[in-house]
Protein backbone atom coordinates (compact mmCIF):
# COMPACT_ATOMS: atom_id res chain seq x y z
CA UNK A 1 0.00 0.00 0.00
CA UNK A 2 3.13 2.52 0.91
CA UNK A 3 4.25 1.68 -2.41
CA UNK A 4 0.96 2.46 -4.23
CA UNK A 5 0.60 6.09 -2.59
CA UNK A 6 4.71 6.86 -3.35
CA UNK A 7 3.92 6.17 -7.05
CA UNK A 8 0.57 7.75 -6.67
CA UNK A 9 2.58 10.83 -5.46
CA UNK A 10 5.07 10.87 -7.76
CA UNK A 11 2.67 10.76 -10.32
CA UNK A 12 1.01 13.90 -8.91
CA UNK A 13 4.34 15.59 -8.52
CA UNK A 14 5.09 14.79 -12.21
CA UNK A 15 1.76 16.07 -13.66
CA UNK A 16 1.95 19.31 -11.77
CA UNK A 17 5.09 20.29 -12.90
CA UNK A 18 4.44 19.38 -16.46
CA UNK A 19 0.88 21.09 -16.50
CA UNK A 20 2.75 24.34 -15.31
CA UNK A 21 5.23 24.03 -17.87
CA UNK A 22 2.14 23.97 -20.76
CA UNK A 23 0.96 26.95 -19.17
CA UNK A 24 3.18 28.95 -18.96
CA UNK A 25 3.03 32.45 -19.65
CA UNK A 26 4.53 35.76 -20.42
CA UNK A 27 3.20 39.17 -21.01
CA UNK A 28 5.10 41.64 -22.80
CA UNK A 29 4.39 45.41 -23.74
CA UNK A 30 5.53 47.15 -26.88
CA UNK A 31 4.80 50.10 -29.36
CA UNK A 32 3.07 49.70 -32.53
CA UNK A 33 2.23 52.27 -34.89
CA UNK A 34 -1.48 52.58 -36.19
CA UNK A 35 -4.24 55.52 -36.79
CA UNK A 36 -7.44 53.60 -36.08
CA UNK A 37 -9.83 50.44 -34.71
CA UNK A 38 -9.12 49.06 -38.41
CA UNK A 39 -5.54 49.09 -37.55
CA UNK A 40 -6.59 47.52 -33.97
CA UNK A 41 -8.08 44.74 -36.00
CA UNK A 42 -5.09 44.13 -38.38
CA UNK A 43 -2.77 44.07 -35.30
CA UNK A 44 -4.45 41.91 -33.16
CA UNK A 45 -5.56 39.35 -35.53
CA UNK A 46 -1.56 39.25 -36.75
CA UNK A 47 -0.46 38.61 -33.05
CA UNK A 48 -3.68 35.58 -32.34
CA UNK A 49 -2.38 34.27 -35.37
CA UNK A 50 1.17 34.00 -34.26
CA UNK A 51 1.73 30.14 -33.02
CA UNK A 52 1.82 30.44 -29.00
CA UNK A 53 0.12 33.72 -28.36
CA UNK A 54 -3.36 33.55 -25.88
CA UNK A 55 -4.24 36.95 -25.77
CA UNK A 56 -3.69 40.86 -27.68
CA UNK A 57 -5.02 43.80 -27.34
CA UNK A 58 -3.28 46.82 -28.98
CA UNK A 59 -4.55 50.52 -27.50
CA UNK A 60 -5.18 53.14 -30.42
CA UNK A 61 -4.22 56.38 -28.06
CA UNK A 62 -1.00 54.90 -26.59
CA UNK A 63 -0.01 52.67 -29.71
CA UNK A 64 0.87 50.29 -27.16
CA UNK A 65 0.33 46.46 -27.30
CA UNK A 66 0.30 44.05 -24.62
CA UNK A 67 0.78 40.27 -25.64
CA UNK A 68 0.61 37.22 -23.58
CA UNK A 69 2.49 34.06 -25.08
CA UNK A 70 4.16 30.83 -24.96
CA UNK A 71 7.66 31.31 -25.00
CA UNK A 72 8.21 28.03 -25.97
CA UNK A 73 6.27 28.75 -29.21
CA UNK A 74 7.15 31.84 -30.06
CA UNK A 75 9.94 35.09 -29.39
CA UNK A 76 9.55 38.65 -29.03
CA UNK A 77 11.07 39.54 -32.15
CA UNK A 78 8.78 37.02 -34.09
CA UNK A 79 5.70 38.97 -32.36
CA UNK A 80 7.25 42.37 -34.35
CA UNK A 81 7.76 40.61 -37.29
CA UNK A 82 4.41 39.08 -37.36
CA UNK A 83 2.98 42.65 -36.76
CA UNK A 84 5.26 44.35 -39.20
CA UNK A 85 4.21 41.64 -42.01
CA UNK A 86 0.84 43.33 -41.71
CA UNK A 87 2.00 46.80 -42.79
CA UNK A 88 2.74 48.15 -39.10
CA UNK A 89 5.78 49.26 -37.58
CA UNK A 90 7.51 48.57 -34.39
CA UNK A 91 10.27 49.95 -32.48
CA UNK A 92 12.25 47.06 -33.85
CA UNK A 93 11.20 45.78 -37.07
CA UNK A 94 9.75 48.31 -39.89
CA UNK A 95 7.03 47.29 -42.60
CA UNK A 96 8.33 46.28 -45.65
CA UNK A 97 7.28 49.08 -47.82
CA UNK A 98 4.99 46.33 -49.80
CA UNK A 99 3.50 45.46 -46.80
CA UNK A 100 2.57 49.01 -45.60
CA UNK A 101 0.85 49.81 -49.43
CA UNK A 102 -1.22 46.71 -48.75
CA UNK A 103 -2.83 48.52 -45.39
CA UNK A 104 -6.16 50.27 -45.88
CA UNK A 105 -5.92 53.96 -47.52
CA UNK A 106 -7.31 55.39 -43.55
CA UNK A 107 -4.82 53.43 -41.95
CA UNK A 108 -1.76 55.26 -43.42
CA UNK A 109 -0.20 56.04 -40.66
CA UNK A 110 3.15 57.54 -42.06
CA UNK A 111 1.17 60.28 -43.74
CA UNK A 112 0.89 63.35 -42.04
CA UNK A 113 -2.51 63.83 -43.67
CA UNK A 114 -4.21 60.85 -42.14
CA UNK A 115 -2.43 61.34 -38.51
CA UNK A 116 -3.75 64.97 -39.00
CA UNK A 117 -7.74 63.28 -39.24
CA UNK A 118 -6.95 60.89 -36.40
Amino acid sequence: MLRLSKLFATLLLVLVASSSAWAQKVEVRFWVDGVCGMCEERIETALLNTKGVWAADWNEKTHEVVVVYNPKKTTELALHQSVAAVGHDTKKVKATDVAYAKVHGCCKYRSKTVRDQH
